[in-house]
């Protein structure tokens, strides 16, 4: 019994990363494709910013009643139809050849975003508490499908043109679901009960820590998939780079940001989710300080003569501190989702919808927010003021909520870093 135990828990596992990877990618296909039909479809940075983001709207938005579908009726079935789904509309972007097309596209698309709540779940639900992180963590890791993105989306639009990446997406996406539904399996003893309706399920709704919760994810994981989109963009923006080597660099911050998510849930298991989670907002503070300063020209006048400095980052020390923040979002990702394993075992399903569905959210307004920071002012790195700003709020929400009333309860003891997450 124990080894048939052992072997769902590793098949769930390891198909549910892959096909969240897969989805993770389509989700993201935009970041890539979209630098070249931003130039073919003649579009400003504000259209550029809502074409890659219109996916994301759809992922968010649908996060919250594919969680509480999963709870009712299984992860396993949410799963392979949400994919299945997703194979028609990913094929037709190839075929698209007007602005709104791929915007209504994008949308059915952005389904695959919705994968992350039901995986979570389903995932969560195979193991116990001290493994729960770890396991949510090499679920997570997913993330990197972002990378993958980067990888190959690049190689087949130089080689094929954009039109084919669409393609290759869709029948991977097709085999994937197949794959999926063959090495999986279903436990009647993860669903909720029917006497348990929606509304009881929506309490949670009600919970302060739940938008709390939400306003950290917003940045780890909502300012992972803003970047996700982004950062192609700006490499060449910003440094001149061309599509593959601006998505290869881009990729530093992509790639940990995913991979890394298994570390951070190990690290979540062992110490706690509210020091890991302090110890993110607070490094991405500051990495994010130094990447908002714009490239700058200084001029000083002395008693020689005029004197110009140039100020501001420059690609490779620009690339460290991207790398920083991906490895902080990573682990930031796995210890949010640790505070909801550890607070809502009963509900996981829901909460994690609510809060993914906020972080995906975060996702979808941080580009369109970018690329009018951008068109307004004409500052690359405005993009990082505002997100410098969003961890700023994060912080002090953290502490008054979290730290202060531990501080009260231990006598004015204790800090930030202190192992335990319950406030």
């Amino acid at each position: 019994m124990m080894s048939t135990l052992a072997h769902k828990q590793v098949s769930v596992l390891v198909m549910s990363t892959v096909a969240f990877t897969v989805c993770f990618a389509v989700w993201l296909m935009f970041a890539v494709i979209g630098i070249p039909l931003k130039e073919s479809l003649g579009l400003n940075e504000t259209q550029f910013g809502l074409l890659v983001a219109t996916p994301v709207l759809t992922g968010a938005l649908t996060r919250l009643p594919l969680g509480m579908l999963t709870d009712k009726v299984g992860g396993r079935i949410v799963f392979f139809v949400l994919m299945l789904a997703c194979v028609v509309p990913i094929w037709l972007i190839a075929e698209a050849t007007q602005y709104w097309h791929f915007l209504v596209l994008g949308l059915f698309v952005g389904l695959a975003g919705g994968s992350f709540s039901v995986g979570i779940a389903y995932v969560a639900r195979w193991f116990n508490k001290a493994h729960q992180g770890f396991a949510m963590g090499i679920f997570g890791a997913g993330n990197a499908g972002a990378a993958l993105t980067k990888f190959v989306a690049p190689t087949l639009v130089v080689a094929y043109g954009w039109t084919m990446v669409p393609k290759v997406y869709a029948v991977a996406m097709l085999v994937t679901a197949l794959l999926f539904w063959l090495l999986t399996y279903h436990d009647e003893g993860h669903t909720v009960g029917s006497n348990v309706t929606t509304m009881d399920q929506l309490r949670a709704l009600k919970d302060p820590r739940v938008w709390r919760y939400c306003q950290y994810y917003s940045i780890v994981f909502g300012g992972y998939v803003a970047l996700a989109l982004w950062m192609t963009k700006y490499y060449i923006t910003v440094y001149g780079f061309d599509i593959k080597i601006a998505a290869l660099l881009a990729a530093c911050f992509s790639l940990p940001g995913g991979v890394l998510r298994a570390f951070g849930g190990w690290l979540s298991d062992r110490y706690g989710a509210h020091p890991v989670t302090w110890w993110v907002m607070l490094i991405s503070w500051v990495c994010l300080f130094f990447m908002s300063y714009p490239q700058t020209e200084l001029t000083i006048k002395t008693i020689d003569g005029e004197l110009t400095m140039a100020i501001g980052l420059n690609w490779w020390m620009f690339t460290v501190l991207l790398f920083t923040i991906g490895v902080a979002w990573a682990f930031g990702k796995a210890s949010v989702f640790k505070y909801l394993s550890d607070e809502y075992p009963d509900n996981i399903g829901v909460i994690s919808g609510i809060v993914g569905l906020m972080g995906g959210f975060g996702g979808f307004i941080l580009p369109i927010m970018f690329g009018a920071l951008v068109d307004l002012t004409g500052v690359a790195s405005s993009v990082f003021m505002l997100l410098w700003g969003v961890t700023l709020v994060s912080l002090i929400w953290m502490y008054w909520t979290e730290i202060v009333p531990r501080r009260s309860r231990n006598g004015g003891a204790g800090d930030a870093t202190a192992v335990g997450q319950h406030s």
